[in-house]
């Protein structure tokens, strides 16, 4: 990929970052829901990482006409699997999700399924190692929202069937 190509790409990931994040935020602030609150905040959070590491990029990219070796271009995990884990212990306490925040999961879900491909099909058009690892963390954390999204999303749907999968409750014939 040309270097105008690549600029191109990350201007293209910056807007779709941000995007994300006021969507995330904008659904925190209407649900009513923990489970639905605190999964949308925290992958509003990892957004706004992803902004800033890209913003970083961009500026080294564009001063310096490739790569940049001198920016630190480490993008913090992802913890966003641990909140459906923490939040679901209170669960029984909690108001149901209802048809708009199973509506903006199914937006969400839509969103990280095509940032984990878009930032995979950087990584595979990438031939510089830093480049190359940069893009495949992105397109992993994605990855990782758009599971807990899916789990999430089971959960809204039918709450009984995900407590009997994620506790492995078993039926005894005896």
């Amino acid at each position: 990929m040309k270097k105008e190509e690549r600029l191109s790409a990350i201007e293209i990931a910056l807007k779709n970052e941000m995007t994300e994040r006021e969507f995330y935020l904008k659904n925190a602030k209407r649900t009513k829901n923990p489970l639905g609150k605190a999964m949308f905040r925290q992958i509003a959070d990892d957004e706004l990482e992803h902004y800033e590491r890209l913003k970083e990029l961009h500026k080294a990219w564009q001063k310096q006409g490739k790569w940049p070796a001198s920016v630190p271009l480490t993008v913090k995990g992802t913890v966003v699997k641990d909140v459906l884990k923490d939040i679901v212990k209170k669960a029984d306490k909690a108001p149901p999700g209802d048809d708009d925040d199973l509506k903006a999961i199914r937006v969400a879900l839509d969103f990280e399924a095509k940032g984990e491909k878009y930032y995979a099909k950087l990584r595979d058009a990438s031939t510089e190692p830093s480049e190359k690892s940069f893009f495949d963390l992105l397109s992993k954390i994605e990855r990782e929202h758009y599971l807990s999204l899916k789990d999430t999303e089971e959960f809204y749907v039918s709450p009984d069937s995900w407590y009997r999968k994620k506790e492995h409750l078993m039926v005894d014939g005896g």
